[in-house]
């Protein structure tokens, strides 16, 4: 599959608040001319990188458009993991290539006004998580191994080299 998939370059921002948790949108959008149904899995806010873009500068417009958030990309961190996932969206295969960054002790109110219309009609709702409740939960996330990935970010900023998830 990976040989006849779409690449797409990504970049993700793990947004922690001064308590340590992380802001999750949940995925139910499998294909735009079919209903969101049940939440797939929960993720980081971010997305393609266009032409021209750098992944930081992608980071930064994707934050002000899925949360309304306006950051400097002087301001993320990393990058800190990197993650390929290949999956369909609307019938096409998609060879993902994320690269995240985190940014650190964030207040905010998410502010949804600046999405897409393919996120408009993906109906994303948010949360904020800890470490513990990801780790309690059944539910599905991305990374899958994020509860036992962000005890090493909480710890402090990030200093070492990107980690490859899954």
């Amino acid at each position: 599959m990976p040989g006849t998939a779409v690449v797409r370059p990504s970049a993700r921002v793990v947004v922690l608040d001064p308590a340590g948790r992380v802001l999750l949108l949940r995925a139910r959008l499998t294909d735009p001319d079919i209903p969101p149904g049940e939440v797939l899995f929960w993720y980081t806010p971010g997305g393609g990188v266009e032409d021209g873009e750098s992944l930081r500068t992608a980071a930064v417009r994707e934050l002000a458009e899925e949360i309304g958030l306006d950051v400097d990309p002087a301001a993320l961190e990393g990058p800190v993991w990197l993650r390929r996932f290949v999956g369909p969206f609307a019938g096409v295969a998609f060879d993902n290539r994320e690269t995240y960054f985190v940014l650190r002790d964030v207040v905010h109110e998410v502010d949804a006004r600046g999405r897409t219309e393919l996120e408009v009609l993906g109906d994303e709702p948010h949360r904020w998580w800890s470490a513990g409740e990801i780790a309690a939960s059944s539910e599905e996330f991305a990374p899958r191994e994020l509860a036992e990935l962000l005890p090493a970010l909480l710890d402090g900023p990030w200093t070492g080299v990107p980690r490859i998830v899954t």
